[in-house]
């Protein structure tokens, strides 16, 4: 196993690429009895239109098949579902689907649990199982879901700006789909998409708590079924423009206050400048609209926003994208004075103790995800999706200079990168 060790923090993580091309990371935390496990595949939403490697063809899917082809790994062929069958064990178990990935989870403390709760874990997840009937029930179930967002102002609110600020790529499309497109599903369809994507040479295994890494190794392998390698997974996308696709959406819902968010589009840079950009991205946000920033006191005092700004970059290997959002009866207003603060930190520049402090800040954030087994265990699957070390969030911070900062400010926050999405009272 290769040992990556970050001497800063005193953590070490050990990576295993097996022979089926699964790889497997270990996180030992030898001061707690709990235990974490998480089995993710690189497919999300995303993932709509890719070639078959059996025939060659190309497959074109539904929205919304990664997270309905979720929901069905749990159920088995003798009428029992492993969710309930994890449960009843007293395990904490779980599963999620995102742009990129779709992961499978469990958490105890109990060292006899852990063990029998992955017999069943790494059982079903290798054991597919769809039929026209169970497929037909489960639209039900998710159209329900979907109906559930539909009326959630928050989601929507995201979902538009993505719309703004992407005109082809899928990450504008609901991860559930619509009620329209899961309509179209059916166990042909879910089983190509689990024999391209749910091979082992597409996954990451991440276990954390108080394990031995030879051990746990070798309890995996012992679980581990039959597979074949397919090779490299050729997934298809449009090109996507560099320039945003509308500055403005606008939706009437119930809500007491109207509701904003800002989107600024970002580009995709190499796996190894990633981690750099995102640090240097929250570290400007901080400075622009953090609780002690100046944008922040003029639109608190003068009751322009209504609590504080909620800011985050998103990225991966396909998209990055900034995000600003909070509440305001006038949010043109927010996102003008958002512009002007950051055309006036480019002409003033940045100041050295405001940098340092907002720096720390975020360094502290990163360090205290080491302290619990599920923030490793997912922080350490998607950054593996995104093709970055995890410990880089720790080992880069000093590579993170004023002048790295201000360049990226010139770069990234730009007003013809910007769209606003805002959701009215009805």
């Amino acid at each position: 196993m290769e040992v990556i060790d970050c001497s800063i923090i005193k953590e070490k993580a050990y990576v295993d690429k097996l022979d089926n091309g699964l790889k497997v990371i270990i996180v030992p935390k030898k001061e707690t009895n709990k235990k974490y496990i998480i089995w993710g595949t690189n497919f999300g939403s995303n993932d709509n239109r890719f070639i078959y490697p059996e025939t060659g063809e190309e497959v074109i899917v539904p929205d919304g098949v990664a997270h309905f082809l979720e929901h069905k790994m749990f159920e088995q062929p003798n009428g029992t579902n492993s969710l309930d069958t994890l449960m009843s064990l007293g395990l904490d178990a779980n599963a999620y689907t995102t742009n990129d990935h779709t992961a499978y989870l469990f958490e105890c403390s109990d060292d006899s649990t852990f063990y029998k709760g992955l017999d069943e874990f790494m059982d079903y997840v290798q054991s597919p199982y769809y039929t026209d009937q169970n497929v037909e029930k489960e639209k039900g179930i998710i159209g329900q879901e979907i109906m559930m967002y539909d009326d959630d102002p928050g989601f929507q609110l995201y979902l538009d700006t993505l719309k703004c600020l992407y005109e082809k790529f899928p990450i504008r499309i609901d991860i559930a789909g619509s009620i329209e497109s899961i309509a179209g599903i059916h166990p042909d369809i879910l089983y190509k998409c689990y024999n391209t994507f749910y091979n082992p040479g597409n996954m990451v295994l991440v276990i954390s708590g108080n394990f031995e890494p030879e051990e746990i190794i070798k309890e995996v392998k012992s679980r581990l079924k039959p597979s074949k390698d397919i090779g490299k997974i050729t997934r298809i996308f449009e090109e996507e423009p560099e320039k945003i696709y509308k500055d403005y959406i606008e939706k009437n819902m119930p809500v007491s206050m109207p509701i904003f968010m800002i989107g600024i589009k970002d580009i995709v840079v190499y796996p190894q400048e990633r981690v750099k950009r995102h640090l240097a991205i929250e570290t400007i946000l901080g400075l622009l609209a953090g609780k002690s920033s100046e944008l922040y006191k003029n639109l608190y005092e003068n009751q322009n926003i209504f609590g504080e700004l909620d800011y985050e970059y998103e990225f991966s290997k396909n998209y990055a994208h900034v995000l600003i959002s909070g509440q305001s009866n006038n949010p043109q207003l927010v996102k003008n004075m958002l512009i002007t603060q950051v055309e006036k930190l480019k002409k003033d520049g940045i100041n050295q103790n405001d940098f340092d402090r907002i720096k720390r800040k975020i360094y502290g954030d990163f360090v205290t995800e080491f302290n619990d087994v599920a923030s490793i265990g997912r922080m350490f699957l998607a950054d593996s999706i995104k093709e970055v070390n995890s410990f880089d969030y720790v080992e880069k911070f000093d590579d993170i200079t004023i002048e790295y900062a201000t360049q990226i400010l010139h770069e990234v926050f730009k007003e013809d990168k910007l769209a606003l999405s805002v959701v009215k009272a009805n």
